[in-house]
């Protein structure tokens, strides 16, 4: 299990959430201001999808 942190727009959120969980399995977002207050940081508890449902992973 690992986190993954990402800055990026507030309009874009949904759509980074969206992939990230479409790469990973992933928990639910939580969601703070920057600093600045014009982006939002993501944070993400993340895990490998089990290799028998990533449909990248190849067989040998």
């Amino acid at each position: 299990m690992f986190e993954i942190r990402v800055i990026c727009t507030p309009d874009d959120a949904d759509r980074v959430a969206t992939a990230l969980a479409t790469a990973f399995d992933t928990g639910p977002a939580r969601q703070y201001p920057t600093r600045d207050g014009k982006r939002t940081r993501l944070y993400f508890t993340a895990d490998h999808h089990d290799s028998s449902t990533n449909p990248t992973t190849e067989s040998e």
